[in-house]
């Protein structure tokens, strides 16, 4: 059984809906993710099943330019069998600080160095059935350098206008989850510290 007590039982207190693990089998164990078979009270006393992805977390990087153009990479997401514009992301390592991650990620599929980072917050990509946390940073003040991908990751880097990013998102041409959440929070950050400036 996995500890899972932090989400199911010990601040159940402090919520108007919870439930509570009785029981947990593990049903795969993977490479990047392993799958849990769960018995969940619910406050009602009845109980269901619940299957659980266990991921060990990752971040997603909105890198912007001098310019105001966003660093995207492009790569093929074999789940989705197709080829999509994205955010610089990765996953964390065991123990990993998700700004250190954010930091290497960037300078891995981008080739460039930040000298600002700035937290834009958390999120669960899909909390119904996975236990993903996604940060996200907006990455600024950005130094040029070389990429340095891992074997077999294959992509390539695009500078795409921020206020593009926001039409081709409008018009659900960046389906990724943490693709439209970055670019979202990254232009509402600088239209705050734009308006904070005059």
């Amino acid at each position: 059984m996995y500890n899972n007590a932090d989400l199911y039982g010990s601040v159940h207190k402090n919520m108007e809906f919870y439930e509570k693990q009785i029981d947990s089998k593990a049903a795969y164990k993977g490479i990047i993710v392993n799958v849990w078979r769960d018995i969940a009270e619910l406050q009602n006393g009845y109980q269901a099943v619940r299957e659980v992805v266990e991921h060990p977390g990752g971040v997603g990087i909105v890198p912007i330019t001098d310019a105001g153009k966003v660093l995207m990479v492009r790569q093929f997401r074999y789940p989705m069998r197709e080829e999509l514009l994205e955010i610089p992301a990765g996953k964390l390592e065991d123990g990993e600080d998700p700004l250190v991650c954010a930091a290497r990620e960037l300078s891995e599929e981008t080739g460039y160095t930040a000298r600002r980072f700035i937290d834009l917050g958390a999120s669960y990509p899909s909390p119904g059935y996975c236990k993903e946390i996604l940060y996200i940073y907006l990455a600024m003040d950005l130094q040029h350098g070389e990429a340095h991908l891992d074997d077999n990751e294959l992509l390539s880097v695009e500078e795409i206008a921020l206020d593009e990013l926001i039409d081709r998102i409008m018009a659900n041409e960046l389906p990724d989850g943490k693709t439209v959440i970055g670019i979202m929070k990254a232009k509402r950050y600088l239209e705050s510290i734009k308006q904070e400036g005059k």
